[in-house]
C-alpha cells in the first residue's frame, strides 16, 4: 500500500456538470418543442437565430464534456488549445458548409417540393 496517496472525491464536480450539461439540453429540448416564431422564422447568416442557439449550445456542451470529462482540465496549455481550436474549427466549418448547401439546396427545389413541415 502507497503511503501518502490519497483518493480525492469529485462527486460533487461531476453533479456539477451533470447538473450544467442538463441545464443546456432542457433548454434545447424546451426551444425546440416550442420554436418561437421570433427566432424561427427570421434569417441571420442564412439561417434562423434558434438553429445559431442550437449550434452555440451543442458546442458549448460538447466543449464542458472535453473540459471535464476527457480531462482536458488537467493538461498543458497548448495542448488543451491545439485539440480545442481545432474542434471548434472544424465544427464551425462543418456548420458553414451545411448551412450553405442547405440553402442552395432549398432555393433549387423548392419549386418542385412542398415544405409543409
Amino acid at each position: 500500500m502507497a503511503h501518502g496517496a490519497e483518493h480525492e472525491s469529485h462527486t460533487g464536480l461531476i453533479w456539477k456538470v451533470f447538473g450544467f450539461l442538463s441545464l443546456i439540453t432542457i433548454v434545447e429540448v424546451i426551444l425546440g418543442i416550442y420554436k418561437p416564431e421570433s427566432l424561427h422564422l427570421t434569417s441571420i447568416l442564412g439561417t434562423s437565430p434558434l438553429n445559431w442557439i442550437f449550434i452555440i449550445l451543442t458546442l458549448v456542451k460538447a466543449y464542458g464534456i472535453t473540459w471535464y470529462f476527457m480531462h482536458m482540465k488537467d493538461e498543458s496549455t497548448w495542448f488543451r488549445r491545439s485539440i480545442v481550436w481545432t474542434t471548434v474549427f472544424l465544427i464551425c466549418y462543418l456548420a458553414t458548409l451545411l448551412l450553405i448547401e442547405g440553402s442552395y439546396l432549398y432555393e433549387v427545389l423548392s419549386p418542385y417540393v412542398k415544405w409543409d413541415y
